[in-house]
């Protein structure tokens, strides 16, 4: 198993930065790529963002692209979202995900954290 714990969230005004955090703890070995995804209420979740293993690849949701930056450090098994110039329709609850390496799927997720954006 692999635990993910996410902190970082919290209210901020619309045109401002959050930078959430996600710690993997566990069987992280059988992991590949992190990513974050979010929902909002009454809304499906929706995918954000994901980042490879050694970080050669990044995609990004075209909603986020070029207001969020995705990073990861394998040292200290943490995956960071560095957000900035946040909209209010960016507010949702934030979920950190790990990729199974073997079946190539988002098989652990985190609590979430929380982020509301003020208009």
């Amino acid at each position: 198993q692999v635990q993910l714990v996410e902190s970082g969230g919290g209210l901020v005004q619309a045109g401002g930065s959050l930078r959430l955090s996600c710690a993997a703890s566990g069987r992280t070995f059988s992991t590949d790529a992190l990513g974050w995804f979010r929902q909002a209420p009454g809304k499906e979740r929706e995918f954000v963002a994901t980042i490879g293993w050694s970080g050669s690849f990044t995609i990004y949701a075209d909603s986020v692209k070029g207001r969020f930056t995705i990073s990861r450090d394998n040292a200290r098994n943490t995956v960071d979202l560095q957000m900035n110039s946040l909209k209010p329709e960016d507010t949702a609850l934030y979920y950190c995900t790990a990729r199974d390496r073997a079946t190539l799927e988002y098989t652990y997720w985190g609590q979430g954290t929380q982020v509301t954006v003020s208009s």
